[in-house]
C-alpha cells in the first residue's frame, strides 16, 4: 500500500493541493445507505445519478426523501477528531484546501459554520458536477491551477477514490472505520489525522 507514496516521494512530489470529502471525512455521522437506497428504489451506481435521471414530480418526491435523511444526519455530525488541527497546519503550510461532497449547499454551508471550517473552495451536488465522477476533481484542480501529480484527495468511500482515478490523482488517502468497504486498491488506509500529516508532510516541500 505504501509504494505509491514512496514513488512519489523520489520523484520530488510538491504537494499543492488537497480535496476532502465531507460526510465520513471532515464530520463523522451514521448514515445507512443500504436502507436509504432501498427506500429510494436505486438499483445500483450513484444515487444522485439515479435520481437525476427521473422525471417529474417522482424526482422531486425521492430528492425530499434524500434530503430528509441529510438533514437528520447533519443535525447528528460531530467533527472528526483532529481535522480541525490538520487543517491549520495544511494552511500554514502553503497547501490549498477544498471540500467536495455530494452532500447539498444548506447542509455543507450549515456544517461548516457549525464548526467553525474554512477551505479555500467547495464543491457540493449544486455545481452540477458529483462523485465517482471526476470532473468536480479536475474543476478544482482548474481552478488552482494545480496539476494531479501535486494533489491529493483525503475520504472514506469507493466513491473517493474512483473520482481521484477518473481525474488522474495517484494520491488517495482513506480514512479507515468499521464501515471501511472494500475494493480500496490503490489507496492510502489511514487511521487517524495525525498519521495522515505523518505521511504527507515529506511530500511538502519548503
Amino acid at each position: 500500500m505504501a509504494a505509491p507514496v514512496n514513488i512519489i516521494i523520489e520523484m520530488n512530489m510538491n504537494l499543492k493541493l488537497v480535496i476532502f470529502d465531507l460526510d465520513g471525512t471532515v464530520v463523522e455521522n451514521s448514515y445507512d445507505w443500504p436502507a436509504i437506497r432501498k427506500e429510494l428504489g436505486v438499483p445500483a451506481g450513484s444515487i444522485l445519478a439515479y435520481l437525476d435521471s427521473l422525471p417529474d414530480p417522482q424526482k422531486s418526491e425521492k430528492y425530499a426523501l434524500l434530503q430528509r435523511h441529510e438533514r437528520q444526519q447533519t443535525e447528528n455530525s460531530v467533527l472528526k477528531e483532529g481535522v480541525r488541527e490538520f487543517l491549520d497546519w495544511l494552511t500554514a503550510a502553503g497547501v490549498n484546501k477544498a471540500l467536495v461532497t455530494n452532500n447539498s449547499l444548506d447542509n455543507t454551508r450549515h456544517l461548516l459554520e457549525k464548526f467553525e471550517l474554512q477551505f479555500d473552495l467547495v464543491l457540493t451536488r449544486e455545481s452540477g458536477w458529483h462523485k465517482p465522477a471526476g470532473a468536480p476533481f479536475l474543476k478544482v484542480m482548474e481552478h488552482f491551477g494545480v496539476r494531479a501529480g501535486e494533489t491529493a484527495v483525503v475520504g472514506d468511500t469507493n466513491y473517493d477514490l474512483l473520482a481521484a482515478r477518473e481525474a488522474g490523482i495517484d494520491l488517495v488517502f482513506i480514512l479507515k472505520s468499521p464501515m471501511t468497504p472494500a475494493g480500496l486498491e490503490g489507496a492510502e488506509l489511514v487511521a487517524t489525522f495525525d498519521e495522515l500529516r505523518e505521511r504527507i508532510q515529506p511530500l511538502i516541500l519548503g
